[in-house]
């Protein structure tokens, strides 16, 4: 087998030796800098080349422990293969399928009814305002009618709180969603039992709600009970009210 030595200027040498395995191969040294290895048929033949420690170039792919420069090139990166902590300077439209909205709203002012929607006096809750994260856009409301800002999978955590002067067998809330922007129907609902008089209550509904199309998803709150009742609404204290936590994409 045959090898060409290069020996340094001063001391040392470097040696180019074919490999062991049979066949023809061409290593090419243009003027360009570009190094290019083809086999026998013209074919490229590279399988790797390591340059200094811990670094291999070879099948389309730089395998490294440690990147210096710049990486705006860098466009082809697996998500499964990008770890780490990041403190700055990453970002990705539309977020990283976290939680980008949580809302709260009450109703103002007690409703007296045995079934019906609330649709009047709803305010977004401001206390504490710094506990509502509006940054993916928060829920808006028209008569009683709370439309999305996005799609995605929300939860609704509806509750109330009431008073009831004799008793009655159910009172509580319920969640209705729509699909078609027409028709509403309860998907989910709570209630406590009135079993004596002069009695405040509390019940509470939850619902995982797939908003696909915020045109068509809405929802209404209900609050219903055996008899006309009392349920409670304040400016200052969440009594009756929802609050809308959008949990990732649909």
């Amino acid at each position: 087998m045959s090898k060409i030595r290069l020996h340094g200027s001063s001391s040392g040498y470097t040696e180019i030796a074919p490999v062991a395995a049979s066949g023809n191969n061409t290593l090419t040294l243009p003027n360009d800098g570009t190094i290019i290895s083809k086999d026998s048929n013209g074919a490229v033949g590279v399988t790797s080349i390591t340059v200094g420690t811990g670094v291999t170039i070879g099948d389309g792919r730089v395998t490294c422990s440690t990147l210096h420069g710049s990486a705006a090139n860098c466009t082809q990166i697996p998500a499964a293969n990008i770890v780490g902590i990041c403190t700055a300077g990453f970002e990705r439209t539309g977020g990283f399928g976290g939680i980008t909205m949580c809302d709260q709203w009450r109703i103002t002012s007690s409703v007296e009814t045995n079934s019906s929607y609330l649709t009047s006096n709803w305010e977004r809750t401001d206390n504490p305002s710094s506990a509502i994260l509006l940054s993916g856009g928060g829920m808006t409301e028209s008569s009683g009618v709370f439309t999305f800002p996005s799609t995605g999978i929300y939860l609704i955590l509806a509750t109330t709180r009431g008073y009831r002067s004799s008793a009655v067998s159910y009172a509580g809330i319920q969640i209705e969603p729509t699909t078609n922007n027409s028709s509403y129907s309860n998907m989910a609902d709570g209630f406590d039992s009135v079993g004596q008089n002069n009695y405040y209550f509390h019940a509470s509904a939850q619902l995982i709600f797939d908003v696909s199309d915020t045109s068509t998803h809405k929802l209404k709150i209900k609050c219903a009970a055996d008899g006309n009742t009392q349920f409670s609404g304040d400016s200052n204290v969440q009594m009756t009210g929802a609050t809308f936590i959008r949990l990732g994409d649909t």
